[in-house]
C-alpha cells in the first residue's frame, strides 16, 4: 500500500474511533438506567411466570423452545453463506456473471449482482423460515396462508433488494469518485440515510405489507386522541391495521414524525381487548414519543453508521482482505459480497448493546404509560394477556435474553407496574 493510502487508512480508522466514541457517549447520556426510584422495602421480585396459570406458561414454553433453534440455525446459515460468499472468490464471480448482460461494467455489476447476492442469501434461509411459519400455525398465532406468506417473502426481499443495491450503488460511486476521501462522503451518506428512513418508514414501507384505515369515530378513538393531547403529543390520526390477516398477535404502535405522526391499533386488539387496556398499549407507544426515543435512535444509528463506515475504509485498505475476496480495490465491483460479509458481521456484534438500550428505553416508555393512565390494573392485565395471546416467553433463558431481547419480559414489566403502585400508594 502506498503512503497515501496508509496515511487514509489510519485516519479513517481515527474517525471510526471517535465516532465510535460519540455513539458510546449517546448511549451513555441518552439510556434511562433509573426508570423508576426503589420503593420502600425494595423493588418487587419478578413473578417468574408473570401470574399466568401453568398451562399458559407451558404453552410459550413450548413454542419459544420450537423457535429458538430456528432463529440460531437461520443466523448461522446467512452469515455462512456471506462468509463463503464474501471471503472466497466465489461472490466475485457471482457478481461478474450477473453483470454480463450490461457488458460488464462496474454499474451493471452492482445492479444485477446486489439482488442476486440478496437472493441467494434468503433462499439459504428460506426453508428455516417455512419451518417457523409452520410453528406459528401449529400454535394458532399466524393466520397467513402460503400464498400470502410466499406474498410476503416476496415483497420484503424485492424491497431489501432494491434499498441493498441502491446503497451499494452510491457507495461504490463515492469510492470511486473520491479514493482517499471516499469514507467520510459515505459515513455521511449513511447517516443521513439513518436519518430520512425514519421519516419515510411509515409511508413507504409500512403500505407495503398491511392497509390502514381510520379508527372509525367512537369513546375509544376520542380516548385515544385526547391520551396524545395530554401526553403533549398530539397524532394526526388513530388508524387500524389489517394485521388479522397474518397474525393473532396484540399489538399497537405510534409512527412517523409531525405530519406523518398516527397512532396504529391492531384490529386484533379492537376484538380482545378492553378499551383500558388498549388505552394502556398505546401510552406506552406515547411514552416514546414523549421522550424523543426514535430521535435518540435516530441518532445513535446515524452514528454507528458513520462510525462502521470510517471502519470499512480501514479494513477495504487492507490488501490480503480484498485479494481473498477477489477485488482489486475498494471501488471494485467485486468487492460488494464482502462488504455485505463486513455489515452483517457488525450487525450481530452490535445486537446486544442495541437491545440492552431497547429494554431501558420500553422500561421508561412503561413507567410513562402508567404515568398517564394512573391504572396499573389495567396494565398488568394487559401485559398478561399480551404474554397469553402472542406466545411470550415470561421468563426467558438469561443468555438469550441478554443477546435477543429487544423489551423487558413481562415477568419484569409486571414487576415494575407493582414497584409503581407501591411507590402512589406511599
Amino acid at each position: 500500500m502506498r503512503r497515501g493510502g496508509r496515511s487514509g487508512a489510519r485516519t479513517a480508522l481515527a474517525v471510526a474511533l471517535l465516532l465510535g466514541v460519540a455513539a458510546l457517549l449517546v448511549v451513555v447520556l441518552r439510556t434511562p438506567w433509573d426508570v423508576l426510584p426503589v420503593p420502600p422495602g425494595g423493588r418487587t421480585a419478578p413473578d417468574p411466570t408473570a401470574g399466568l396459570d401453568a398451562d399458559q406458561v407451558a404453552r410459550a414454553e413450548e413454542f419459544a423452545g420450537a423457535l429458538r433453534p430456528a432463529s440460531l440455525v437461520s443466523i448461522s446459515l446467512g452469515l455462512a453463506a456471506s462468509a463463503l460468499l464474501g471471503l472466497t472468490r466465489l461472490g466475485a464471480r457471482l457478481v461478474q456473471a450477473a453483470g454480463a448482460p450490461l457488458r460488464g461494467r462496474w454499474a451493471g455489476q452492482v445492479l444485477l449482482g446486489v439482488p442476486a447476492l440478496v437472493v441467494v442469501g434468503r433462499l439459504v434461509t428460506l426453508p428455516v423460515s417455512a419451518y417457523a411459519e409452520v410453528v406459528r400455525h401449529r400454535y394458532g398465532l399466524s393466520t397467513r396462508g402460503w400464498g400470502l406468506w410466499l406474498r410476503d417473502v416476496a415483497v420484503s426481499l424485492a424491497i431489501s433488494a432494491v434499498l441493498t443495491t441502491l446503497v451499494v450503488l452510491a457507495f461504490l460511486w463515492l469510492v470511486r469518485r473520491a479514493p482517499r476521501t471516499w469514507w467520510a462522503w459515505s459515513g455521511l451518506a449513511a447517516a443521513t440515510l439513518v436519518v430520512v428512513g425514519s421519516f419515510l418508514y411509515p409511508v413507504v414501507i409500512e403500505p407495503a405489507f398491511n392497509r390502514f384505515e381510520p379508527l372509525p369515530a367512537g369513546e375509544l378513538r376520542s380516548d385515544l386522541l385526547a391520551l396524545a393531547e395530554e401526553n403533549g403529543t398530539p397524532v394526526q390520526d388513530v388508524l387500524v391495521s389489517d394485521a388479522s390477516r397474518r397474525t393473532t398477535a396484540l399489538n399497537a404502535y405510534v409512527s412517523g414524525f409531525g405530519s406523518t405522526r398516527r397512532v396504529v391499533v391492531y384490529d386484533t386488539l379492537l376484538d380482545r381487548l378492553p378499551d383500558a387496556e388498549i388505552e394502556a398499549i398505546v401510552a406506552h407507544e406515547l411514552g416514546h414519543v414523549a421522550n424523543d426515543d426514535v430521535l435518540t435512535g435516530t441518532l445513535m444509528g446515524a452514528l454507528g453508521a458513520g462510525a462502521a463506515t470510517a471502519l470499512l475504509g480501514w479494513l477495504l485498505s487492507w490488501a490480503p482482505l480484498l485479494r481473498r475476496a477477489g477485488a482489486e480495490a475498494p471501488g471494485d465491483p467485486r468487492v460488494v459480497p464482502l462488504l455485505l460479509l463486513l455489515v452483517s458481521v457488525g450487525g450481530l456484534l452490535g445486537t446486544p448493546l442495541q437491545n440492552l438500550v431497547s429494554r431501558q428505553i420500553e422500561a421508561r416508555a412503561d413507567v410513562h404509560a402508567l404515568d398517564l393512565t394512573r391504572d396499573p390494573e389495567a396494565f398488568i392485565a394487559m401485559q398478561r394477556r399480551l404474554s397469553t395471546t402472542n406466545l411470550g416467553d415470561p421468563d426467558p433463558p438469561a443468555a438469550w435474553h441478554w443477546y435477543f431481547g429487544s423489551h423487558p419480559t413481562a415477568a419484569q414489566r409486571i414487576a415494575l407496574a407493582q414497584d409503581w403502585q407501591r411507590l402512589e400508594e406511599g
